[in-house]
């Protein structure tokens, strides 16, 4: 009988376990996770909502206009993509911004069947201002953290997207050296 050579298996990855943190006996709505991050989510919303009425902006506009300043989306599929919109919301929302505009649809000359999302100069204009408006509104909610207590807290957000079943990981800006890294 020949001598068959072995080559030992690689050690079975470890698949971290689920704590239960939650028990449906004593399950509070107010102790959730999803319904903090909800309220914490639906106050910055309202904030930066209130905070852009004057530019004519609503909240759910700012994200693709920032997108599309920062080169992140040149078509409608893209921009979806990264705001994590359909392409039918999307399309709505850019007919929003370019009654107002902010940006144009321009068929790209190499391919007719795509369209390109440009800025206008009043969009890139209205563009540069998000990101202090943005910033003001999320260091507001942030006040009392320490440095750390900040890294700490993106860390735990990073990990939960990263375990989220949907597998939203890998097109989230929460995950580092994704979009938007925050």
């Amino acid at each position: 009988m020949p001598k068959v050579s072995q080559t030992p298996l690689p050690p079975p990855t470890k698949v971290p376990t689920a704590a239960v943190f939650y028990r449906a006996e004593s399950y509070r709505p107010e102790d959730s996770i999803g319904y903090l991050m909800r309220i914490v989510l639906s106050g910055l919303a309202h904030e930066i909502e209130r905070q852009l009425e004057p530019s004519d902006l609503t909240n759910a506009q700012w994200l693709p206009l920032l997108k599309l300043h920062m080169g992140d989306g040149g078509t409608v599929a893209e921009l979806a993509r990264g705001c994590r919109l359909d392409a039918g919301a999307m399309t709505r929302l850019l007919d929003r911004l370019e009654a107002k505009g902010l940006c144009r649809r321009v068929r790209s000359v190499a391919d007719r069947r795509v369209v390109n999302i440009e800025l206008t100069d009043e969009g890139r204009s209205a563009a540069v201002d998000i990101p202090a408006l943005l910033s003001g509104v999320q260091n507001a909610c942030l006040a009392g953290f320490s440095a750390e207590e900040f890294e700490t807290l993106k860390s735990f957000l990073r990990r939960m997207v990263a375990n989220a079943p949907t597998k939203l990981a890998s097109t989230s800006p929460l995950i580092p050296g994704g979009p938007n890294e925050a």
